[in-house]
């Protein structure tokens, strides 16, 4: 009995000293990191606790925990990031394949939003919006004005699948009610498939999302029944999205146990992806296309090509994005995207471009500076500074950041002018187009196809009433200068004109029959040069292609092209 008084306080005393024992261990063997933050998260707490005490005004403390988040992720790299509760739900709309909504592309002019398109079989076709609708009032509240913008009126648009919304409509001064009840809406990948020439397939993938492989497989399916013996993958543009689609989509073309991607980091031991030898056009002659705005997922894809020299690089260095990030997700909802290592390819490059803690302003600014040092002009202008690399058959690629291509292709700015620059920049091609269109929808609409629309656009003298439109803007005419870059207006009316009336497979039709790297790719087709040799590989003309233009601007031509003016809901 004496015996079992004492086990009690035996117990009691070994648990001390465990504890004890404990601390001390993890003291010596963590470098006291356990104290260090928890002393810095109390800090945090005191100051907060201290400002809702004594601050002279009265603060939500929430919406400083809110702001202070994002500034605290942005000292480590500048892909780690918060994502508030509101934002979460809508954050990967673009990537997993379907959201709900009421399936209208939208934009906004003079503070007012205007139905761009109608998704095909959405709830509001069925509903009976149409393009051109004004949308002035959302669940009987007027909606115009400063209160109007792109995140508010998807946040007012989207919702749970089944829901209603009501909404007020201006279509040629009557105005009508709608009420919608939302639905799935498809987001595709894939913008277009279609033949090149009677040989060369054509497909451009916009990211890397949930139904991106499936579709792939679609896409490659229809070039096959057209008897496709080569195939340009377009990733210009392409802002990656998930590791496994990206895997997914280039085990396509891979051989069996080929390394396509590996990832390291601190707490994250390596982790290699390997090819399965299952794809189904592992000898495809094989032409991806890359550009400045190409980066993470799509920087996988290319450099599991380029390192295992299965097809070839055509156009400009890629972005430079390499860091891996994991969502976590917090009690309210809200989530953190938390880099936790990086990506390698093949050949052991890190895709990651250089950047220094805390200062995401120059990391932002990085293609504004490669565009001044030259580099879209010229391959000599790319600064490499990287380790070198040597791919399967041992050529030499470097690291450093971004995938270099194989065949540089410049910027054509040989018809920019000041002028041209001046409108594109100031966004009047777009809205002269927007306009042109809304006010001419019905007589456009009698076309079937794109090519029909073009030729009848071919004699409406645009370009002439263009000018006049700039003209009103403020915006001086300058007739030598209309005339020189006369062909990039029409390229750009003509375009955006396509794509208010068509698809976006139909824009890119018109405006790859003028873009270079796209005639550089079939040309390369045509010369049999798909295959990556350790040979020089630059063509005879290139040189004449790297002069350098000084009249064009850093976002000569993005303002041209309609890629992102639009928004889904």
């Amino acid at each position: 009995m004496n015996r079992n008084r004492f086990v009690p306080i035996i117990i009691a005393v070994s648990v001390v000293a465990g504890i004890i024992i404990g601390t001390f261990l993890a003291n010596r063997f963590s470098g006291n990191r356990l104290n260090i933050i928890n002393t810095s998260s109390n800090k945090l707490n005191d100051l907060l606790h201290i400002i809702d005490e004594q601050y002279v005004d009265t603060v939500q403390i929430s919406d400083l925990v809110e702001k202070a988040m994002p500034q605290i992720l942005s000292e480590l790299d500048p892909h780690s990031s918060y994502i508030s509760a509101q934002d979460a739900t809508t954050a990967n709309d673009d990537l997993r394949g379907s959201f709900s909504g009421i399936g209208v592309q939208f934009t906004i002019k003079r503070d007012t939003v205007y139905i761009s398109s109608v998704i095909h079989g959405g709830p509001s076709e069925k509903t009976g919006l149409m393009p051109g609708d004004r949308i002035i009032s959302v669940d009987e509240e007027p909606y115009v004005g400063e209160v109007v913008s792109n995140e508010e009126t998807m946040h007012r648009l989207k919702g749970e699948k089944g829901t209603k919304v009501k909404l007020g409509i201006l279509r040629h001064g009557e105005k009508r009610n709608f009420t919608i009840t939302r639905g799935d809406i498809p987001v595709h990948s894939i913008d277009a498939t279609y033949m090149l020439t009677s040989e060369l397939g054509y497909i451009r993938m916009r990211n890397f999302g949930d139904t991106t492989y499936p579709e792939l497989l679609m896409a490659l399916a229809q070039l096959q029944q057209e008897g496709f013996k080569g195939l340009v993958i377009d990733l210009r543009g392409n802002g990656g999205g998930y590791l496994a689609a990206a895997i997914q989509t280039v085990n396509e073309f891979l051989p069996n146990d080929r390394l396509i991607v590996y990832t390291q980091g601190r707490k994250a031991k390596r982790e290699d992806y390997k090819s399965d030898g299952r794809g189904s056009y592992q000898r495809l002659p094989l032409i991806v296309l890359t550009d400045e705005t190409t980066a993470s997922a799509a920087e996988i894809f290319a450099g599991a090509i380029q390192d295992n020299d299965r097809g070839i690089i055509v156009g400009r260095r890629s972005f430079g994005k390499g860091l891996v990030q994991q969502p976590i997700e917090f009690s309210d909802g809200s989530l953190i995207h938390l880099t936790i290592a990086r990506y390698y390819t093949p050949s052991g490059r890190c895709i990651q471009k250089p950047y220094e803690k805390g200062h995401t302003e120059d990391y932002e600014q990085d293609l504004i500076t490669r565009y001044n040092r030259g580099e879209f002009f010229n391959e000599d202008s790319i600064q490499q500074t990287g380790e070198q690399y040597k791919t399967t058959i041992g050529r030499i690629v470097y690291g450093g950041g971004g995938i270099m291509p194989d065949y540089f292709v410049a910027e054509d700015t040989t018809l920019f002018t000041p002028y041209f620059t001046q409108c594109a920049t100031r966004g009047l091609i777009v809205e002269f187009c927007f306009n042109y269109t809304d006010q001419n929808r019905a007589e456009l609409s009698r076309f079937e196809t794109a090519p029909q629309l073009v030729q009848y656009l071919q004699h409406q003298h645009l370009v002439e009433q263009f000018a006049l439109f700039a003209d009103s803007k403020g915006i001086q005419r300058r007739n030598n200068m209309i005339r020189h870059s006369q062909k990039l207006f029409e390229n750009a009316i003509y375009g955006n004109i396509v794509y208010n009336m068509f698809e976006m497979q139909d824009y890119l039709q018109y405006i790859n029959q003028n873009d270079l790297t796209v005639q550089r790719a079939i040309q390369l087709y045509e010369t049999g040069q798909t295959r990556p040799t350790t040979q020089s590989q630059e063509l005879p003309n290139q040189k004449t292609q790297k002069k350098k233009v000084a009249q064009a601007s850093p976002h000569s031509t993005i303002p041209t092209q309609p890629l992102h003016r639009f928004l889904l809901c």
